[in-house]
């Protein structure tokens, strides 16, 4: 079975070409990232602008790599939520109109059942139940995979997802964004005890996040140290940063695998590539004699891949849209 699918939920305009969901036939993105980091952080309505422009070239680049006519195409796939609306109306709306001209079924694809995704596409023997640690910019969760399509939501941020701190404490010490590979690459060098930080608890859930706390906490020892004529040492802030991070989101996990019962842990979403938090999650999971599974780099952000393989266990599920799908800005992965 050959999938078309299309990724427009942010910076990046997407579009692969998979056949019976985890083989990959071709894959393009085409980022904005240069751009976006004029402004410190993606602009909303330049990104939808730039995924207008983009979005039909990506699609055809992408059929010609995987050696297909749209004719041999059984379906095509779309993310249609969470993400930035208007990015999410590009992509929406293109999958429509293609699905409407070619008579191809349509197949709504939820973004972070995408990246949970990504790891069936490095693991074949990867299968639920199992549990899955999503951290990205946009979301941070801890996930319960029942089913290819059938998700419970156990733990989530109340504030700044995980990837959204490593940006916005990057600019603080002075890094472009994105800035988690930066601050990946300054941690090598740094101490990561120099700087003592706080892991904030979120009272009544023992699974959830908070991480604006941490941000904050940050924020004021560099207004702290700039009011004494001082700076931050660089380096040891982004190993003492990248440590924390990594130690929460890694203790809630093991924490819940715990308490569910669960002795396999996947790890998903953009900041699956931080090397700490691969590093502090495999590290527990051997501890604690759980199997863990994590994409490769290469599919960590945003990409079609993941969604085309999602779609496909979608579409066996019987998910189809038609011309009313639209675009939704948040919507959980449990009301899918």
């Amino acid at each position: 079975m050959y999938i078309l699918a299309i990724e427009s939920s942010c910076d990046e305009t997407a579009a692969a070409v998979s056949k019976d969901g985890r083989e990959i036939l071709s894959n393009i993105v085409a980022t904005q990232i240069a751009e976006h980091r004029l402004y410190g952080g993606v602009v909303p309505e330049i990104a939808s602008r730039r995924h207008t422009e983009n979005i039909n070239a990506v699609v055809k680049e992408t059929m010609k790599k995987s050696r297909l006519s749209l004719s041999d195409i059984d379906a095509i796939a779309v993310t249609y939520a969470p993400g930035l609306i208007g990015a999410l109306l590009v992509g929406t709306s293109f999958a429509k109109g293609l699905s409407m001209a070619t008579g191809k079924p349509l197949v709504p694809v939820h973004h972070i059942a995408g990246h949970i995704a990504s790891n069936y596409i490095a693991h074949k023997d990867l299968k639920p139940p199992y549990l899955c640690l999503v951290a990205s910019g946009g979301h941070s969760h801890i996930v319960e995979i029942l089913d290819y399509t059938k998700f419970r939501v156990v733990g989530r941020t109340r504030d700044d997802a995980a990837g959204e701190c490593f940006d916005k404490v990057g600019r603080v010490i002075g890094f472009p964004y994105p800035a988690g590979k930066f601050i990946d690459d300054a941690a090598k060098n740094g101490d990561a005890n120099f700087y003592k930080l706080p892991k904030p608890v979120v009272n009544g859930s023992v699974y959830d996040f908070s991480f604006s706390g941490l941000k904050t906490a940050v924020i004021n020892m560099a207004h702290n140290a700039e009011q004494k004529g001082e700076s931050l040492h660089r380096d040891n802030m982004a190993a003492s940063f990248q440590k924390t991070v990594a130690e929460i989101l890694t203790e809630k996990t093991i924490h819940a695998a715990k308490d569910l019962g669960y002795k396999t842990i996947a790890l998903a979403g953009g900041v699956s590539a931080n090397s700490g938090v691969r590093q502090k999650l495999s590290e527990e999971c051997e501890k604690n004699g759980f199997s863990l599974y994590m994409p490769p780099l290469s599919l960590c952000g945003d990409n079609a891949v993941m969604i085309a393989c999602q779609s496909y266990y979608d579409f066996l599920a019987g998910k189809r849209a038609d011309e009313s799908l639209n675009a939704i800005a948040t919507l959980s992965l449990e009301n899918i």
